[in-house]
């Protein structure tokens, strides 16, 4: 954790304020340097209050994306999160952390952008990512799956998400497979896993993951307002992106635990619940190919298992499944 994480943690920790005497025995470092990094911290937009009383107190916090703010708020994670990097704007998170696995980074980094220029979801559509409205951001995995397991990682990533806004903005979730949450039956988030692979081994993985935040409704492009929500809309409330971004990611670093532990079926079976597709009647477009069947289970890799019209038992890892009205 950096100098400015372990400030912004010991902040939060004492709410009523810590002295620079203790922060510097803690940290290890002088007084003149907290006393600097102080000034970095109000620079970038925290209110930090200073009294011979009640030493330094966080006061309030700029409604942006700071690494170092990411990194104290989260604490400590096993995998995901404990190296976090954020951009003012990128292409796409998926893009800088794909260069990152080529170099050999350790996985469980994560990367965040407050725009994304060239944003994408699955078959190439197009990712509205504007300025500080939401959450995108992109984790870099290393697991020991085959290439047909790596389905897991959406699903995980699916109930994450979900744990994760209950708990923040107390709302009810659904999962509309595979990497949509809904709302009230309004995609309000996506999940979008690349990966390289050898035949048998996968190399890396990487989860990239968009939340529609603070928006409002006229700042959806028209026609995207019947089928596409946020959670300020939604909650009736301004979210704090910083507070959601570190809850997702500490459910992240659970659910992936568990799968890495063999223990994909309780994540399967929680991800069940909460899915508006199982149980449903659906069409499903693969390439050029398109059937119609009824959404029966998810398997033990994470695939959707489809009981065709002629009574087969399709395995479903790709493409577009359409529930039928």
């Amino acid at each position: 954790m950096t100098t400015g994480a372990k400030i912004l943690s010991a902040l939060r920790a004492n709410p009523d304020g810590v002295s620079g005497a203790q922060l510097a025995e803690h940290l290890a470092i002088s007084r003149a340097a907290i006393w600097a990094r102080m000034d970095d911290l109000r620079a970038a937009g925290y209110d930090i209050a200073a009294s011979p009383h009640f030493g330094y107190k966080l006061v309030g916090s700029p409604d942006a994306l700071h690494a170092d703010d990411l990194l104290a708020r989260l604490n400590k994670t096993k995998i995901i999160g404990r190296d976090i990097r954020v951009f003012e704007e990128t292409s796409s998170t998926n893009d800088v952390a794909e260069k990152l696995a080529r170099d050999g980074v350790k996985e469980g980094v994560v990367v965040f952008a407050e725009s994304q220029t060239k944003g994408r979801g699955r078959l190439g559509r197009k990712w509205l990512s504007p300025t500080h409205q939401g959450l995108w951001f992109s984790v870099l995995l290393r697991p020991n799956f085959r290439p047909q397991e790596t389905t897991q990682l959406t699903v995980i990533s699916a109930t994450a998400l979900r744990r994760a806004i209950k708990t923040v903005c107390g709302l009810a979730a659904d999962i509309k497979w595979p990497n949509d949450i809904l709302i009230g039956g309004k995609k309000v988030a996506g999940i979008l896993t690349e990966m390289s692979a050898e035949v048998d081994r996968v190399r890396h993985v990487i989860l990239g993951i968009g939340v529609d935040v603070n928006q409002d409704v006229a700042e959806f492009p028209a026609e995207l307002r019947k089928i596409a929500t946020s959670l300020k809309i939604e909650a009736g409330e301004e979210i704090t992106r910083a507070e959601l971004a570190t809850e997702i990611l500490r459910e992240l670093d659970f659910d992936y635990a568990r799968v890495c532990a063999g223990k994909f079926s309780a994540v399967a079976d929680e991800w069940e619940a909460a899915c508006v597709t199982i149980g449903k009647n659906v069409t499903v477009h693969c390439g050029d190919r398109k059937f119609r069947g009824y959404a029966e289970a998810l398997d033990d890799d994470g695939a959707l298992l489809v009981r065709t019209e002629h009574g087969h038992l399709e395995r479903v890892i790709g493409g577009d499944v359409m529930l039928e009205k």
